[in-house]
C-alpha cells in the first residue's frame, strides 16, 4: 500500500509540472509514463547485463551507439544538453523509443505516438530529479506509484469517459474472484484498472509455485483489453507492465464495431463502457444489432460481452440506470436477453455521487454469467447507500482512512472493523452478502426467497465465523432493507423492468401532529411575544 511520504513526494513532482505550466492532468501522467518506461528500459537492460555475467544470452536494448539514451547516464547530464536529447525529433530519446523491436519493446505499437511534452529544461531535470528518489525497485511499489499516479485522472479522461473509483473497482473484483484459469477482458479498457486489479488479486490469492507454473499465460494470454484512444492504450499498458504483465494483450480499436470480431474468447469480463455514446449505425458490428438494434454505446457492449464469453463466462460490469429501466425496445431487448437466456445473478444500485464531481449520473453494478440457457432464479438486490466518501463533489472521506485504504489498496484484512462504519461505507457488507448468498451457508439457514428459516445447529456449521457480524442472520426476503431477492417471474410480469426502485419497499416513518386548536394556541402565544417586543422598541 503506498504511504503517506510516498504521496508526498509524487505530489511534488505534480507541482512541478504545474508551476513548470503544464496543467492537464491526462498530459502530465503520459509524460510521466514515458519518463518511468526510459527508466525502466535501463533497469532490465542492468539487470540482463548482470545475469550476463553468469552465462545468460540476451539482445541488448541500447548499442554502444545509444548508452546517452540510458536513465542511468541521463540523469547525470548537465540540464540543457540533456533536455536537447529528449527534444530531438531525429535522434533523440522519442525517436528511440519509438523504433524499438518487439523483442526489445513490447510496448513499441503504443509509443509510435510518443511525443515529448517537457518544453523546460528546468521542469524535466526537477522531474527526474524527484523520480530518482522514489524507490520504485520493489515490482508492488512500482505498481502502487503508478496507480496513484492514474488516481489523479479520477474522473478526468476523455471523450466523456471517466476513470473508474479505485475502491469500486476493487469491490467488483472481489466479488469475481478471479482464478489463474481465466482469461480477463475490459472491452473498454481506459488505464487498465479492472485489469491492474485482477492481476493484484491473483497475486494475492494464489503462491509462487502456482504463478510461475502459469506465468507464460499471465502474461500473454491473460489480461486482454480493447481501447482506441493512442494516450490511454500506452498508459494501460505501461499500468500493466508495472503491475508485472510482461505483454498484455490491449487491442488498439474500437470494441463495438464491426473491425472487432473476437467472440467465444473470454471467462471473465470487469469493465465500466462509456455512458450515453453513439456510434455511426454502419460502423456497429452486426451480430450486436441482433441483440438490441440501437446506437446506444451503453446497450452495444452488453450485447458484446454476451458474444466475447464463452459459455460460462461472468461479467461485472457498471451501467446507467437508464439500461434498467428505459422502456424502448433495444433496453428491453438486452435485459430480456441477459434475464431470460442467461443467468442475472446480481443488481447493485449505487449513489449517483460515486462519480461526482465529474458525472452525476445513477448507476448499478450488473453480474451475470453466460449461459445460452437461462439460469436466472432469483436476483440479489442491494441498495448502496454510502461509498465510505461524501456524495457531493468534494468526495471527502467519511471513514478512517486506514480502514477505507485496507479495502480499496491492502488485503482487506480490517473488513471485520468495517462493520462499524457500516452506515457511511456499505461496501464490505455488499461483498460479504455475495459470497454468503453463494456459499453452501446460504441453503441451511434460508428458503430460496431469502427469508430465514428455523435450524439447530452450532453457529460454526453455519458460517457464523467466515462471514461479518449479521450477514448469516439476515432476511433476504426483507425488501425493505438494502439486501434482498427478487424471483424471476416477477422480473418478467415487470416488463423486465431491473431498476431497485421497482422492487424495494419504502417505510415512511409515521408523523404525529399536535391537534388544530393546539397549533393556533401557539400562534396566538408567538403572535403576543411579538407585539411585547415591538413594544419595547418604541
Amino acid at each position: 500500500m503506498i504511504t503517506g511520504e510516498l504521496k508526498s513526494q509524487i505530489d511534488q513532482i505534480w507541482n512541478t509540472f504545474w508551476t513548470g505550466g503544464i496543467t492537464n492532468t491526462i498530459t502530465i501522467v503520459e509524460q510521466l509514463t514515458y519518463l518511468i518506461f526510459i527508466k525502466n528500459l535501463d533497469e532490465t537492460e542492468t539487470r540482463n547485463e548482470l545475469k550476463a555475467k553468469r552465462g545468460f544470452k540476451y539482445i541488448p536494448i541500447f548499442n554502444k551507439d545509444q548508452q546517452q539514451f540510458r536513465w542511468k547516464n541521463l540523469k547525470e547530464m548537465d540540464v540543457t544538453p540533456r533536455h536537447t536529447i529528449f527534444s530531438n525529433t531525429v535522434d533523440g530519446v522519442f525517436p528511440f523509443i519509438r523504433s524499438l523491436g518487439k523483442e526489445k519493446s513490447l510496448f513499441s505499437t503504443y509509443m509510435k505516438g510518443a511525443s515529448f511534452g517537457i518544453s523546460k529544461p528546468a521542469v524535466l531535470d526537477q522531474v527526474i530529479e524527484k523520480l530518482e528518489r522514489l524507490p520504485m525497485e520493489n515490482q508492488d511499489t512500482k505498481g502502487d506509484i503508478y496507480e496513484y499516479l492514474l488516481s489523479k485522472l479520477e474522473g478526468g479522461g476523455t471523450a466523456g469517459q471517466f476513470r473508474t473509483p479505485r475502491h469500486i473497482i476493487k469491490l467488483m473484483v472481489e466479488m469475481m474472484q478471479p482464478t489463474l484459469e481465466d482469461s480477463i477482458c475490459d472491452p473498454a479498457a481506459g488505464s487498465a484498472g479492472f485489469l491492474v486489479a485482477a492481476k493484484e488479486y491473483i497475486d494475492k490469492h494464489y503462491g509462487v509455485t502456482d504463478l510461475d507454473k502459469h506465468s507464460d499465460f499471465i502474461n500473454k494470454k491473460m489480461f486482454n483489453g480493447m481501447e482506441f484512444d493512442a494516450t490511454m492504450l500506452r498508459i494501460a499498458s505501461m499500468n500493466l507492465y508495472l503491475h508485472g504483465v510482461e505483454e498484455p494483450n490491449i487491442i488498439d480499436i474500437d470494441a463495438v464495431s464491426k473491425d472487432n470480431t473476437i467472440s467465444d474468447a473470454y471467462t471473465l469480463i470487469l469493465a465500466n463502457p462509456p455512458f450515453k455514446g453513439t456510434i455511426d449505425k454502419e460502423s456497429i458490428s452486426p451480430g450486436l444489432k441482433n441483440v438490441t438494434n440501437t446506437t446506444k454505446t451503453e446497450l452495444l457492449f452488453l450485447a458484446l460481452m454476451l458474444r466475447q464469453l464463452k459459455t460460462g463466462g461472468r461479467v461485472a460490469v457498471i451501467v446507467p440506470d437508464g439500461v434498467l429501466f428505459g422502456s424502448g425496445k433495444a433496453h428491453k431487448s438486452i435485459r430480456e436477453e441477459i434475464v431470460a437466456n442467461h443467468k442475472l445473478e446480481a443488481v447493485i444500485s449505487m449513489p449517483s455521487g460515486v462519480f461526482k464531481p465529474y458525472s452525476g449520473v445513477s448507476t448499478a453494478i450488473l453480474i451475470f454469467t453466460k449461459t445460452g440457457s437461462g439460469g436466472t432464479d432469483y436476483v440479489w438486490y442491494y441498495d448502496m447507500l454510502q461509498d465510505g466518501k461524501s456524495l457531493d463533489d468534494k468526495r471527502n472521506l467519511l471513514v478512517e482512512e486506514a480502514l477505507f485504504d485496507d479495502f480499496a489498496f491492502g488485503d482487506g484484512t480490517r473488513i471485520q472493523e468495517a462493520v462499524k462504519s457500516h452506515e457511511n461505507f456499505n461496501l464490505p457488507q455488499i461483498l460479504d452478502h455475495f459470497k454468503y448468498l453463494k456459499s453452501p451457508y446460504f441453503k441451511k439457514m434460508h428458503e430460496k426467497d431469502g427469508s430465514l428459516v428455523q435450524i439447530h445447529d452450532v453457529p460454526k456449521n453455519l458460517g457464523w465465523d467466515k462471514f461479518i457480524e449479521n450477514t448469516c442472520t439476515h432476511d433476504y426476503s426483507d425488501r425493505t432493507s438494502q439486501s434482498f431477492l427478487v424471483p424471476l417471474e416477477e422480473i418478467k410480469e415487470n416488463d423486465w423492468d431491473l431498476s431497485i426502485n421497482r422492487y424495494k419497499e419504502i417505510v415512511y416513518k409515521e408523523i404525529e401532529y399536535d391537534a388544530p386548536e393546539i397549533i393556533i394556541e401557539r400562534i396566538k402565544k408567538l403572535s403576543e411575544e411579538r407585539d411585547i417586543l415591538l413594544d419595547s422598541l418604541i
